[in-house]
């Protein structure tokens, strides 16, 4: 779980780091959870983007998707999220302390 601080920081971080996913009106599928599972190892930190056509919303998506690649949700806005999980192989981001 994420402190106030960490997640505080994770979103400095975010706002660099352009969308890499979409999420249509296809919605979630194993295809798009492997993606975004690989992509955080290799990156710790994936930002995503709804479109509008999709049948879920932000949130939903956020949450579903988080909890199908043992993530965290740092942040919701609008139809973008971003999702953080340590990497096991090449850790990049130092989080700070409690």
């Amino acid at each position: 779980m994420l402190s106030s601080k960490q997640r505080a920081y994770l979103r400095g971080l975010a706002n660099n780091v352009p969308a890499i996913f979409q999420v249509g009106k296809g919605g979630i599928n194993d295809n798009l959870v492997k993606q975004v599972s690989d992509a955080l190892e290799a990156r710790e930190l994936v930002k995503v983007h709804v479109l509008k056509n999709s049948l879920l919303d932000t949130r939903e998506v956020a949450e579903e998707l988080a909890g199908l690649t043992d993530s965290e949700t740092v942040q919701v806005i609008g139809s973008k999220f971003v999702l953080y999980k340590e990497s096991r192989e090449n850790k990049t981001i130092q989080l700070p302390e409690n």
